[in-house]
């Protein structure tokens, strides 16, 4: 007879206590700690054939196998995960709520051939429905279950033989093998163990939707992302019709590689050339802005960077920064002060950088000081200009990653001049004008003087 067992878990971080706490020890967090009733079972019949019988190998006795991919008609998506979906293995997606998480795996089984189990615990078959019609893509080889039972869609799984299952969402799933509800540590962690099982014992990919918290990250506990092969995150401003597919986490290919998504009403549409879209086409010029490349993965992007200084209205300046980080403009901004001696502490400071991005790179700092001194004295800088370089706190441009990439970039989209970094790599563009500049003084010279 299965056995009945009592524990408190955290549902932060997930850490587990015979009796109450108010205080995580692990996480730091209050009053996350839940009762759970957790039955113990020695086989679970929905799982099928257990592995039994193993021993340790020599690692040169191992037979090297090619990894066989699911290759999808989405060449963004192919891209993130390395080349494709590689069989047997278990995909986290995470991303805001309305993101398109669920139209992004719906489209991509929609254009495939393969048989698809598609589980929602969240949305009805009518909504299902709904959304695919919408796609107006083929519906001839996709399953839909709406089932939050995992013994269950096992089950149904070994009956229908799928070649790809995928799971909306893993926070509504739930085992009997725990008697709480769906959503919690223990639920997410063992519902997760037995869909890995499945997957590496049948050689079936499985793609799971994760919930993400208000800090932005997956809800439930961090071994959740331990457990699977690929942890990808579905960013975006839902403001704004462009969407970033990147990898934190892949066990079969590289992390540094982004899908980049439009948003139609007809669903989500590779972007192959980004740049094209994220730099503004107007012919007039305006103060403030400054065109830089940013890399994102593997791939060179070229984004606008929008600045607005103006006379403080209140006595305390602001600072606002939009897909920038506020600490970063704040250290650039004293930069200014010291190194060239802009009086800026008496003014409001605001930078966006548009089409709604998020950039970390720090190669993006000259454009970003450029755009502030070009609104501040109201001069616009050309339209065939562009920047690429790390600020130092002592006002030297220091070197970029892949400067060569953003220069040969920089090129095929038809800029005249670009400024970087001294470098001692041979340049390679041939229709470009790079200036090698050191400090940003030399910068703010041969352009405002």
């Amino acid at each position: 007879m299965a056995k009945a067992k009592t524990q408190y878990s955290c549902q932060s971080c997930g850490a587990s206590s015979p009796k109450w706490i108010g205080k995580c020890p692990s996480c730091d967090q209050w009053n996350t700690y839940v009762e759970e009733i957790i039955t113990t079972s020695s086989k679970n019949p929905a799982i099928g054939k257990m592995s039994t019988g193993s021993k340790p190998v020599l690692l040169k006795d191992i037979e090297e196998k090619k990894q066989p991919r699911i290759i999808f008609q989405n060449d963004e998506f192919n891209r993130v995960l390395g080349g494709g979906l590689v069989n047997g293995s278990v995909v986290l997606l995470g991303g805001e709520p309305g993101i398109g998480k669920s139209t992004l795996l719906l489209q991509i089984a929609q254009n495939s051939n393969k048989k698809i189990l598609y589980v929602s615990g969240e949305e009805s078959p009518e909504q299902i429905k709904m959304r695919s019609q919408r796609l107006g893509n083929n519906e001839d080889n996709i399953y839909f279950l709406p089932e939050i039972t995992c013994e269950n869609i096992l089950t149904h799984a070994n009956n229908l033989s799928p070649e790809l299952i995928i799971i909306d969402s893993i926070q509504t799933i739930r085992t009997d093998l725990i008697d709480s509800s769906p959503g919690t540590v223990s639920q997410i962690r063992e519902s997760t163990t037995l869909l890995l099982q499945y997957a590496k014992e049948n050689e079936v990919p499985v793609i799971l939707v994760g919930h993400i918290t208000k800090d932005g990250t997956i809800a439930g506990p961090k071994i959740l992302e331990h457990i699977v092969d690929t942890v990808l995150q579905f960013e975006g401003d839902n403001s704004f019709n462009y969407r970033i597919l990147r990898a934190h986490k892949n066990r079969f290919g590289s992390t540094s590689e982004i899908g980049i998504f439009e948003m139609l009403s007809s669903g989500l549409k590779e972007v192959s050339n980004p740049s094209e879209f994220l730099l503004s086409n107007s012919s007039e010029l305006y103060s403030g802005k400054a065109a830089c490349s940013t890399i994102e993965g593997m791939r060179p992007l070229f984004i606008e960077v929008q600045s607005l200084v103006s006379s403080a209205v209140y006595g305390t300046p602001q600072r606002s920064a939009t897909g920038f980080e506020v600490r970063r403009l704040n250290m650039l901004l004293a930069v200014l002060e010291k190194k060239i001696g802009f009086r800026l502490s008496s003014k409001d400071v605001f930078l966006n950088i548009a089409g709604g991005l998020k950039v970390t790179d720090p190669a993006i700092d000259l454009a970003v000081i450029c755009a502030i001194l070009s609104s501040d004295i109201d001069r616009a800088i050309h339209k065939g200009i562009c920047f690429a370089g790390e600020v130092g706190l002592s006002g030297e441009i220091r070197p970029a990653t892949r400067l060569n990439q953003r220069i040969s970039e920089a090129e095929k989209l038809g800029f005249n001049k670009i400024f970087v970094p001294e470098f001692s790599t041979p340049v390679e563009a041939k229709k470009i004008q790079v200036v090698q500049v050191t400090k940003v003084e030399q910068v703010f010279k041969q352009l405002f003087q």
